[in-house]
């Protein structure tokens, strides 16, 4: 039995798989760790009983208590592996010593994960770990698609292009192991990656999960210039800045309404209409520039909870790349059906829910070789 662990900076998902079987046999969601933590048991809430409020340890360990079978291995969604780690790695002294070293990269998640696995190994202290890295799915690109323009020093250093959101890419290139797919994972964190026969060739995020398109309350890419510009003349601390923005732009920030996309649908704000169209903008022009490096695309593949779950984002990013042969079912995409190309459509376009914590335990499956 396979135990998952899926830390978000303020939720956990724990899951325990069978090896080789596709569904979990159980399932626990705490949404709010830290102040508000509320439960939901294989996606249904939990009513009167709450996870105790603190840090992601504390939450992990309240869960073991309520696990229904006692696990043999288990799996972690660590958001960084840095350069080092292109695949998954059982976790060993030396492992987690690199994995601390890159919490600078990572700050909002990298903790959380390290102590979701110090959580296991403190319970089960022989209880075999395998870290599954939101990096390592991108480290097949060019050299080219990994390199900033900067002083080759800075390079060597490892100041290049890591992206994330790995571990859903590649739950999506099971499925579509050959053809030039754009993949587009959008949630509250938002991203597109270019696949091609099952390998990363380019995406969005770069040395962090700031860059890209904009998100719920991230800013995507922005001009380096205009970061100078609010420390130089605005007068904003480092910190200052680095929170505007991730915490205070995105939808938030152009709406001044909220981060969460059916809010804003179902506003009549003009703010919430333009944060939309923003957000659809961004998404077709970073589509582009990954389409242009798989030179075409075969398949648009939606994932992540906006792109499962708004029918009018999908609409929006499917009006803006018709110049690639894109037509979208109406009445599929209303429907949130898994195909919903036109019939003529020169693009398949589907729905794939996203599937993380599937991902790590057929990785760690893979890793431990487990029957």
């Amino acid at each position: 039995m396979i135990l998952v662990l899926n830390a978000g900076s303020s939720s956990l998902r724990c899951a325990l798989f069978r090896p080789g079987v596709v569904a979990p046999v159980w399932r626990a969601h705490v949404a709010g760790t830290g102040t508000d933590p509320k439960l939901s048991v294989d996606g249904e809430p939990v009513v009167g009983e709450r996870p105790p409020p603190g840090d992601h340890a504390t939450v992990a360990r309240w869960l073991f208590d309520r696990l229904p079978y006692a696990p043999t291995a288990a799996g972690h969604r660590v958001v960084h592996g840095g350069l080092r780690h292109a695949s998954p790695v059982r976790l060993d002294a030396d492992v987690m010593v690199t994995l601390k070293g890159l919490v600078p990269l990572a700050p909002a998640h990298q903790p959380q994960a390290l102590a979701c696995i110090r959580a296991v190994g403190e319970t089960w202290p022989r209880l075999p770990q395998v870290a599954c890295f939101d990096t390592a799915f991108h480290r097949t690109q060019d050299r080219l698609a990994q390199l900033y323009p900067l002083p080759r020093a800075l390079i060597g250093e490892g100041l290049v292009r890591f992206g994330f959101h790995g571990l859903s890419y590649a739950h999506l290139a099971r499925s579509y192991p050959t053809g030039r797919v754009l993949a587009a994972h959008l949630g509250h964190g938002a991203s597109l990656c270019a696949i091609q026969d099952g390998r990363s060739v380019a995406t969005t995020m770069g040395f962090t999960t700031l860059d890209g398109v904009m998100m719920g309350t991230r800013s995507g890419a922005v001009d380096p210039g205009l970061v100078l510009h609010l420390i130089r003349e605005r007068g904003l601390s480092p910190d200052a800045v680095a929170e505007l923005l991730n915490e205070r732009s995105g939808l938030l920030g152009v709406s001044g309404i909220s981060d969460d996309v059916r809010v804003l649908e179902a506003s009549d704000a003009p703010g919430a209409r333009e944060a939309l169209d923003l957000f659809a903008y961004r998404i077709v022009r970073e589509a582009g520039s990954l389409i242009a490096a798989l030179g075409g695309v075969d398949a648009v593949v939606f994932t992540g909870g906006i792109g499962e779950h708004s029918a009018q984002v999908r609409v929006a990013v499917c009006r803006g790349l018709a110049f690639t042969g894109v037509a979208l079912d109406d009445v599929a995409n209303a429907g949130g059906e898994a195909r919903i190309e036109a019939p003529g459509s020169a693009v398949t376009i589907r729905i794939v829910p996203a599937n993380e914590e599937r991902e790590i335990a057929l990785s760690v499956t893979e890793a431990l070789a487990l029957t």
